[in-house]
C-alpha cells in the first residue's frame, strides 16, 4: 500500500493519503485535501496496483470535473412536497340528482 503523498496542480497543493477500514468499511479508501477548501473528500477505494501516478491522475480529473460542476448554475428541483400533486385537475362533471336546471 502506498505511503501518505502530496502533489501540486493547477496551483493547488493536494494532501493524499489511505485510511484503513473504521466502523463497517471494510474497505481501505483514498481519502484527500486540497489546500483552499475546507472539505476532505474519499472518492477511490484502495487497489494493491496503486502508484502515485493513477492516484494522482485519478485525484486531479475528480477534482476538476467536482469544480466543474459547482460552477453550474443550481439546477431546479422538484420539492419533495409536490412530488405527488396532480397539477392538472380535470373538469368535474354535475352530480346525478342534483338541482333541476331552469
Amino acid at each position: 500500500m502506498l505511503k501518505a503523498f502530496d502533489f501540486a496542480d493547477n496551483g493547488r497543493t493536494f494532501s493524499c493519503r489511505v485510511e484503513a477500514p473504521a466502523g463497517a468499511r471494510t474497505e481501505s479508501w483514498w481519502w484527500f485535501q486540497v489546500s483552499g477548501d475546507a472539505n476532505r473528500y474519499a472518492p477511490f477505494q484502495a487497489k494493491s496496483n496503486d502508484t502515485q501516478e493513477s492516484v494522482r491522475t485519478r485525484i486531479a480529473t475528480y477534482y476538476a470535473d467536482l469544480l466543474f460542476k459547482r460552477s453550474q448554475p443550481a439546477q431546479p428541483r422538484q420539492h419533495w412536497a409536490h412530488r405527488n400533486r396532480n397539477t392538472t385537475t380535470a373538469p368535474t362533471a354535475p352530480q346525478e340528482g342534483g338541482a333541476p336546471a331552469r
